[in-house]
């Protein structure tokens, strides 16, 4: 058994392992490449369990950019069986490891609620749940009508300050546990407009005069596609603008090919949970949410 870094040639195997125990998370080979391509980050790190060459676990790791303290997030995935001889654990020091090599002071795991006692040996407490949806995108309603002098634009052709502006105040406003303060635009280019997994041309906003007020962010590929970030902005909320991005993000993705879209929403945020419920999504999993000091 040996655990490493991961390297380009594990990529089809970490596939595999997600695709047959975890599909849901949304991890593609075209951003596993990518990501393992680009240079060094501290903090950020994709480790590999191979037993006789064959990916058995894999874990990820990233900072919450913006938060305050820092925090970080990290999965771990281990194949059912091969559960039980010690790869969870050595997984997870790797990535505690990477984190606090990054700075970070706490860890998040979205996690089966089997593992919630495992993981509490390490001092990890479960603060809530977050439960998982998906819908083929060709199943979606009719996109609704656009309010008048609303264009609905896909992000590819918004000026990206334009969404930075938005999604500073969408991520202060946003329901979870990391506290999200500010993040310089330099930073959040390259973390997200220009992030490996980004589809930007599949994710969509609702630009009033000249200023974006709602949007969806998706990651994925043109197979299957994740709901990374919704938002609208607080004096625009209660006009289904939600509802209107997110169906028009999956009319897109349909036109695409893509046949599987998936997104998450913390146990509590009913508006939202509403949105996905009337757009056809359906709960494919329920995880605990837990958080550990480092």
């Amino acid at each position: 058994m040996e655990v490493r870094r991961a390297e380009p040639g594990d990529v089809e195997g970490a596939i595999a392992l997600h695709d047959a125990h975890a599909p849901y998370l949304v991890v593609t080979a075209s951003a596993l490449r990518r990501g393992l391509g680009s240079a060094p980050v501290p903090g950020r790190g994709t480790f590999a369990a191979l037993d006789a060459g064959e990916v058995v676990g894999w874990a990820s790791t990233a900072l919450i950019a913006g938060s305050d303290p820092l925090d970080g997030q990290l999965r771990v995935l281990v194949r059912p069986d091969h559960r039980g001889r010690g790869i969870g654990a050595k997984l997870l020091e790797a990535t505690h490891e990477e984190l606090r090599t990054g700075g970070a002071t706490s860890a998040r795991v979205f996690a089966d609620p089997s593992t919630v006692e495992w993981a509490a040996r390490w001092g990890y407490q479960q603060t809530r749940q977050v439960h998982y949806a998906g819908i083929d995108p060709r199943k979606a309603p009719d996109i609704p009508g656009i309010p008048s002098g609303v264009e609905l634009v896909p992000l590819n052709e918004v000026d990206p300050r334009s969404l930075y502006e938005a999604d500073l105040v969408a991520q202060r406003t946003k329901p979870g546990d990391a506290k999200i303060t500010t993040r310089p635009y330099d930073d959040w280019l390259a973390g997200v407009w220009k992030s490996p997994a980004m589809v930007l041309d599949l994710s969509m906003a609702v630009v009033y005069e000249g200023r974006v007020i709602g949007f969806t962010l998706g990651n994925g590929d043109h197979t299957k596609i994740w709901s990374q970030m919704t938002a609208t902005m607080p004096e625009y909320r209660g006009r289904g603008l939600a509802k209107l991005v997110k169906c028009a993000a999956l009319h897109r993705a349909a036109d695409a090919g893509v046949e599987g879209a998936y997104t998450a929403n913390y146990d509590g945020n009913t508006p939202m949970i509403a949105v996905n419920e009337w757009l056809g999504y359906h709960r494919v999993a329920t995880h605990a949410v837990l958080i550990c000091p480092l």
